[in-house]
């Protein structure tokens, strides 16, 4: 009966989540998908569109947060898919227009801190980058996203700690698209000037936990809380930095593990010795995930977050590849976690996910 009670609890925010959540998901990604790019030059429109079209999945996952108790949805879903899109956009200017220039990443993600910091100047984020006119998609999308964190009553309060994380994300960006001749000197001299503080981690642990977006989406719903308190935003922080939002990319390098392989991509679960060692440390992060989650008020939303990163990941077929590891990630979340994998599994089936 206790576990019905528990899968009973998680179905309450699935639900309304696909069907609430995801349909206005859909209508952001609508909207700058046709009026927001719609006057940009050819190479930039078509990477702002790959990136909406091939990566919505990013918008409806952190679009779960809306769901916190003392978020108002439909802002929030602005919020969480302008800043998600930004992302999604930088990337795919970093990553598919075959250009290594340091300098030309670290302007282009500016964008990032701008967008979480409403009293910020926009800039000339194309300064460096050989397309510039975009028709002022990505302005409208920072200056959406301050509008919306500028109306939570307690944004003051997890600012600096959403400030660095935006930091840590630009930053990685920023070194992680370099040319692979000069990139993992780069990464590392990077990363050991934060080691120090995550002594439990690898370097490439930390990399991954840099390279979430969910621990700002989780600072950003706290903050619509006008009671919110310093201590509060301090277990967010730290639940979420390394432990949730490590887990959460690690997920995302596994299941493109073989993929990365063959191509020559960064991959950050490669630099695992083998299969056992893998297998270890993403139950580590699963299990601390979940220990942390019990730390923070609404407990059993933060455990759905962990169960609904592993069920949707580990229902990609690509996942299929590391069959043994994924069974033994799936015993290790337990039955809730099953059965959202299947659930997902059946989403993906309906082209849901």
């Amino acid at each position: 009966m206790k576990f019905f009670a528990k899968f009973y609890r998680v179905l309450s925010l699935i639900i309304p989540f696909v069907r609430k959540v995801f349909p206005l998901v859909d209508s952001e990604l609508h909207h700058w998908s046709t009026k927001g790019i719609s006057h940009a030059c050819p190479e930039l429109k078509e990477q702002a569109l790959a990136s909406i079209t091939n990566k919505k999945f990013h918008c409806q996952g952190g679009s779960i947060y809306s769901l916190y108790p003392t978020v108002c949805k439909t802002d929030f879903i602005s919020l969480v898919v302008a800043l998600q899109t930004i992302s999604d956009y930088l990337d795919n200017l970093c990553d598919n227009a075959g250009i290594t220039d340091e300098q030309a990443f670290r302007q282009l993600h500016y964008a990032i801190t701008d967008a979480l910091d409403p009293s910020a100047h926009l800039k000339d984020y194309y300064a460096f980058y050989p397309y510039k006119e975009d028709g002022g998609y990505l302005k409208e999308l920072v200056l959406t996203c301050q509008q919306k964190v500028n109306t939570l009553p307690s944004y003051e309060l997890v600012k600096p700690n959403i400030q660095k994380l935006a930091r840590l994300y630009s930053e990685l960006q920023t070194y992680k698209h370099l040319n692979p001749s000069i990139r993992e000197e780069k990464m590392l001299t990077w990363i050991h000037k934060h080691l120090e503080h995550y002594p439990q981690l690898t370097p490439w642990e930390f990399a991954a936990a840099t390279g979430s977006t969910l621990g700002m989406f989780m600072l950003c719903a706290a903050a619509s809380d006008k009671n919110l308190t310093s201590c509060t935003v301090s277990k967010i922080d730290s639940a979420y930095f390394p432990w949730i939002s490590g887990l959460h990319i690690l997920l995302d390098y596994f299941i493109d593990a073989a993929e990365d392989q063959k191509s020559g991509d960064l991959n950050f679960v490669s630099y695992y010795q083998d299969s056992p060692e893998t297998a270890a440390h993403l139950i580590h992060f699963i299990q601390q995930a979940f220990l942390q989650a019990d730390t923070l008020p609404y407990p059993a939303f933060h455990k759905t977050i962990v169960q609904g990163l592993l069920a949707m990941y580990l229902s990609d077929p690509k996942a299929n590849t590391y069959q043994g590891i994924k069974n033994s990630l799936l015993e290790t979340a337990g039955g809730c976690t099953r059965l959202l994998y299947l659930l997902c599994n059946f989403l993906r089936f309906r082209k849901k996910l």
